[in-house]
C-alpha cells in the first residue's frame, strides 16, 4: 500500500463534512455512483453496488487492489457505458475541471434511480471578498480549474441543467441552521438536489436549441 495515498483514504474518513454527508443521507446503505472518484477514499464508505468513475489508470488500479469497483473512463465522452441505475451521485471537485458543466449536469439524470439525488461538492469563492486574501479560502481559484463559482452561481447553474435544488451548504455542523449562517465564509459548499420532473428550457432558449439543430442537419440531397 502507499503511505501518501492511504493518507488520503485516513483523512476522509475523519472528515466531519463527510460523516454529515453519509449519516444525513445514509450514504453507507445506498448505492452510490462516485463520479471522479480518485482512489476511492470515498467510494469505499458507500453501500453494496456502489461504482467510481476515474480518468486515472492508476486510481483506477489501486482503488481496485482494494476491492473496489471502480471504472475508467471520462464522463464528459459519450463512449462511457455505465448500465446501471444508482440511489445517488456523489461528484466532488469536479464540476470546477469540467470543459461543459451544463451537459455534464444534464447526462448524469440517467444513472439515477427514480428519487435518487445528486450530492455536488464545490469549490467556491466565499461571498466576503477579503477572505480571498487567505489562502485556505483561494482553493476554487486553483489554476487546475477551468470554472468558477459562488454560491449563486453555482445554484443557477445546476438548477437550470434541470435540477430541484434541496438544500446548499458546507455540511460542517449538523445543526442546519447555523451551517447555512456560515455560508458565507466557507470555502466548498455542497449542493443538494433531485431531478426537477417539470423541467424545460425557456421559449427563447428552445427557439435557440431548434435553430441550432436545424443549421446542424445535413442539406437534403436531390
Amino acid at each position: 500500500m502507499n503511505k501518501k495515498i492511504e493518507i488520503r483514504f485516513k483523512n476522509q474518513a475523519n472528515s466531519k463534512t463527510f460523516k454529515n454527508l453519509t449519516k444525513l443521507f445514509n450514504l453507507n446503505n445506498k448505492s452510490v455512483l462516485d463520479i471522479g472518484c480518485s482512489y476511492g477514499e470515498h467510494l469505499i464508505h458507500f453501500g453494496e453496488q456502489s461504482m467510481g468513475v476515474t480518468i486515472s489508470e492508476d486510481e483506477v488500479r489501486y482503488g481496485r487492489s482494494r476491492g473496489l469497483n471502480i471504472k475508467y473512463g471520462n464522463i464528459e465522452s459519450d463512449d462511457l457505458n455505465i448500465k446501471n441505475r444508482f440511489d445517488v451521485i456523489f461528484a466532488n471537485n469536479i464540476l470546477e475541471h469540467l470543459y461543459s458543466p451544463h451537459i455534464f449536469l444534464c447526462k448524469i439524470k440517467k444513472y439515477l434511480n427514480k428519487d435518487g439525488i445528486l450530492i455536488l461538492g464545490v469549490p467556491c469563492a466565499p461571498s466576503i471578498k477579503l477572505l480571498m486574501h487567505i489562502k485556505k479560502f483561494r482553493g476554487s481559484l486553483a489554476v487546475a480549474h477551468i470554472n468558477f463559482f459562488t454560491k449563486y452561481t453555482l445554484f443557477k447553474t445546476v438548477e437550470r441543467s434541470g435540477w430541484e435544488i434541496m438544500d446548499i451548504r458546507g455540511f460542517r455542523i449538523k445543526n442546519k441552521i447555523f451551517d447555512k449562517f456560515l455560508n458565507p465564509i466557507y470555502p466548498h459548499l455542497y449542493v443538494i438536489a433531485k431531478v426537477d420532473k417539470n423541467f424545460d428550457y425557456r421559449e427563447k432558449r428552445m427557439k435557440e436549441l431548434i435553430g441550432e439543430i436545424i443549421s446542424s442537419s445535413p442539406s437534403p440531397s436531390h
